[in-house]
C-alpha cells in the first residue's frame, strides 16, 4: 500500500505578524523540518510539502530532503487551494491513500502518523482522523483513501479536511490525540506552548 503525505506549509502566519510559524523551533529543529522528517521516516510513499507564503525561507529549511515542494500561487485564498496543489502532485502516482498534515501542531510524530496507517489497515475505513481529546472534534492529522481526492478538489476558501471528516463520519475511524488541539495560530498560543515545553524540559 502506497501512502503519500501532504504537508501544508503555505500559510502566511498573519496572526503571528507574518513571522512564519513553520520556522518556530522545537528541540533545535524547525517545525516544518521536524514534521517532514517524520513523514519521510515512514517510508510509506512520496512526501509533498506545499509552499506559498515565505516560500524561500521555508524551502531553505528543507534542503537535502527527498521531497516535492510545489508552490501554491493562490495560498492567500485559503487552505483548500494548498490541498489541491498537493494532490495534483499525485496525479501520476500509484497512490492508495494520503496523509494530511499541518506544520503548526508541534506534537505530531512519526509514531502518530504510523498509528493512523495501522488503524486504517485494521479497520478498513476510508478515513482515519485524530480525536482532539475525549470530547473534542475530529481533525488532522488524518488519513484519506485516494477515492476522497475528488472531494478535496471541490473545496474552496479556507475549508479543509475537517469538513470531509464530518461529512463522511460513517466512513471514519479515529485515533485519540488530545495534543492535536495545541496549534500555533497566535503569539498567545506560542507562549503557552513554550511554557509547556519549558516545564517538560525542567521536569
Amino acid at each position: 500500500m502506497i501512502i503519500a503525505t501532504i504537508i501544508l506549509a503555505a500559510g502566511g502566519s498573519t496572526r503571528l505578524g507574518g513571522e512564519p510559524k513553520q520556522l518556530l523551533t522545537q528541540n533545535g529543529k524547525t517545525l516544518v523540518r521536524q514534521i517532514t522528517e517524520a513523514a519521510l521516516s515512514l517510508e510509506a510513499g512520496p512526501v509533498v510539502v506545499v509552499l506559498g507564503g515565505n516560500e524561500e525561507r521555508i524551502r531553505a529549511e528543507l534542503t537535502g530532503l527527498p521531497i516535492r515542494t510545489p508552490i501554491n500561487p493562490n495560498w492567500q485564498q485559503g487552505l483548500a487551494s494548498s490541498i489541491q496543489v498537493g494532490l495534483n502532485q499525485l496525479n501520476d502516482e500509484p497512490v492508495d491513500a494520503f496523509l494530511m498534515v499541518l506544520t503548526d501542531q508541534p506534537y505530531v510524530t512519526a509514531q502518530l502518523l504510523q498509528q493512523l496507517i495501522t488503524t486504517q489497515h485494521q479497520m478498513g475505513r476510508g478515513i482515519v482522523a485524530c480525536r482532539y481529546g475525549e470530547s473534542g472534534h475530529l481533525g488532522v492529522p488524518a488519513l484519506f483513501d485516494i477515492r476522497y481526492r475528488s472531494e478535496f478538489m471541490l473545496l474552496s476558501g479556507d475549508t479543509g479536511a475537517r469538513k470531509l471528516i464530518q461529512q463522511y463520519v460513517n466512513d471514519c475511524s479515529q485515533v485519540l490525540f488530545p495534543q492535536a488541539a495545541i496549534d500555533l495560530d497566535t503569539w498567545q498560543d506560542v507562549d503557552a506552548w513554550r511554557g509547556i515545553e519549558g516545564k517538560t524540559e525542567s521536569a
